[in-house]
């Protein structure tokens, strides 16, 4: 046999060799990685207004206590005989008109805090306005259904309550690459070189040493296999858009997380509301149909379902300063492909029962939405999760 040929017919049969194990693990990676369910949760930090976001355009009430920031009837997208889009949401739209929305109005909790960071840490943790957990809610069922810290995922340099649990905690990382760079500095492995079974076996070091630990285990995890998929879509040029792209980039590298967690700040419109409001609407909605598209197109939308949510709605009359002070009940948005009732879930805010501050009063409950998400999608327990049992809604 000549050389050549003897070569050719040897590459043949190492490539014959390896088939088995390449599809052996590639029918590992199909089972154990991919389409499994996706959460991805977003705040409006700072209260969005969330009567100038969906309008009640035929209700005289909204008009008459809103007489400048107030929406005018010919500048909405209408989309019911009574509610319309804020203009700005042309793209949310868009979703809604292909069945990938429901709104549900009038979400809220018994009491309402009106303080920022007490609200949020309500709806991180989903507890009772008077109650308070040192733990997240998507930390919480990470103890449960997790084993990594990958397994939840904030697309930021630093950890919400949200992903804190009672045994494991999530990432948190804007760019795997350089969290990857920091976890080899040589500072970096110098302390983790210096622990000892003593330490792990103590209380506070302990836990400081396993979280570092499982922090750079987590690190290389996601460095390693997020660079299989890079988008080719082009996001909106701002940090909302910046995050989503990243949140796209893991769930389409079929990353072994479950859930995600980003923030987009700037709501808390006290004053110059419209075209703050505007803006940061308009960045929202377009962040979003981007990376719907960009899931859709990798087949992964299916399997991930969006919620975003404001820590408060803001009061139904407008102040002196042209804005809006905070309120309480609000609207929360779901993504997906699977939602049972898409559109409008339930009726618009009735402004003629407000509460004693004037502000919208809740007739949903945030924690039954987080029920359903953890029954219905997650198949998770969600009495154990939120530590109580809570009803559930037919929305997935």
């Amino acid at each position: 046999m000549k050389r050549r040929q003897f070569l050719k017919q040897s590459t043949l049969a190492s490539g014959m060799f390896f088939v088995p194990n390449f599809i052996k693990a590639f029918e590992s990676v199909t089972s154990n990685s991919l389409g499994f369910k996706k959460l991805v949760v977003i705040q409006l930090s700072g209260g969005n207004d969330g009567l100038n976001t969906i309008i009640p355009y035929t209700n005289d009430i909204y008009y008459k206590n809103r007489p400048t920031l107030s929406i005018p009837k010919s500048k909405l997208i209408k989309a019911t005989d009574d509610l319309g889009f804020n203009s700005n949401l042309a793209s949310l739209k868009n979703l809604y008109d292909k069945g990938y929305l429901s709104i549900i109005n009038n979400v809220g909790y018994p009491n309402p805090n009106r303080s920022h960071f007490r609200s949020t840490d309500i709806w991180h943790t989903a507890s009772d306005s008077s109650e308070y957990l040192s733990s997240g809610w998507l930390g919480r069922y990470m103890d449960h259904y997790g084993n990594k810290s990958y397994s939840g995922i904030e697309i930021d340099d630093s950890l919400s309550l949200i992903l804190k649990g009672e045994h494991f905690k999530g990432i948190a990382t804007k760019n795997p690459n350089i969290l990857f760079k920091n976890m080899q500095s040589p500072y970096f492995k110098k302390i983790i070189e210096q622990q000892n079974d003593a330490h792990l076996n103590e209380h506070n070091l302990g836990y400081l040493y396993k979280t570092m630990i499982e922090a750079k285990s987590s690190a290389k995890y996601i460095y390693q296999n997020s660079k299989t998929y890079t988008s080719k879509l082009e996001y909106p040029d701002n940090p909302f858009g910046k995050q989503l792209k990243m949140t796209a980039q893991f769930i389409n590298s079929n990353l072994d997380t479950s859930v995600y967690y980003a923030s987009m700040g700037g709501y808390d419109t006290h004053a110059g509301q419209v075209n703050k409001q505007n803006k940061l609407l308009k960045m929202y909605s377009e962040s979003m149909e981007v990376f719907v598209k960009d899931l859709e197109q990798n087949d992964t939308f299916k399997d991930t379902l969006i919620l975003t949510f404001s820590e408060f709605g803001r009061r139904v009359k407008e102040n002196a300063a042209l804005g809006t002070d905070h309120g309480a009940a609000n609207n929360v948005f779901l993504i997906g492909k699977n939602l049972k009732t898409p559109g409008f879930y339930n009726e618009a805010p009735n402004l003629m029962r407000l509460d004693k501050n004037g502000d919208i009063t809740y007739t949903v409950d945030f924690r039954s939405i987080y029920a359903s998400i953890l029954d219905s999608w997650l198949k998770a327990d969600a009495s154990a999760v939120l530590k109580a049992p809570v009803g559930k809604l037919g929305i997935l």
